[in-house]
């Protein structure tokens, strides 16, 4: 009984605070955060595959040190694992920003009401038995990973320029 409760109280101290460390991102480095939602928000597509590549060059390093028997490689690939996945939460931040949004736009929740709703709806995907293990999150948290790359580096995407169509010769 006492490692069910054990199991139930850490996911519940995680649950709590997800959202909580989402939400210190957002109130600490607000431009920051704007960026990535803003990554998400206009360019998913391209935030994915520059995730896909951040996680690539991630993980060949995180598995090689990680398959050394050697402790302090080992040591150092989980550290550079756990700080990947911190800087993701950056991008993760984005993506709660932006579902936060999209909820302000259908009700009159504050700003930080909606951030904290798409915190935890972000988390409560997550958590979705096998749908959201094997397919939501690891989608998400690519998306993630990408977001924050564009976010650090500043990189915001171009505004998309909308021609007029040219009136044909002869019509007014």
């Amino acid at each position: 009984m006492a490692d069910i409760s054990t199991i139930f109280f850490i996911l519940l101290i995680i649950g709590i605070a997800f959202p909580a460390l989402l939400t210190a991102w957002w109130l600490l480095f607000p431009s920051l955060i704007s960026r990535a939602q803003n990554r998400v928000e206009k360019t998913p597509m391209q935030s994915f595959w520059m995730g896909v590549a951040i996680v690539i060059v991630v993980a060949i390093p995180v598995i090689i040190l990680l398959a050394l028997p050697f402790g302090p490689a080992k040591f150092i690939g989980w550290i550079l694992l756990a700080a990947a996945l911190a800087l993701s939460s950056i991008g993760s931040a984005g993506i709660a920003a932006h579902l936060g949004a999209r909820l302000l736009t259908q009700s009159t929740f504050s700003a930080l009401s909606g951030f904290i709703r798409g915190s935890v709806i972000l988390e409560l995907t997550a958590f979705f038995p096998v749908l959201g293990w094997f397919f939501i999150w690891p989608l998400l948290l690519i998306m993630a990973f990408g977001a924050t790359a564009f976010a650090l580096l500043n990189w915001i995407p171009r505004e998309k320029i909308i021609h007029a169509p040219e009136p044909i010769l002869g019509q007014a």
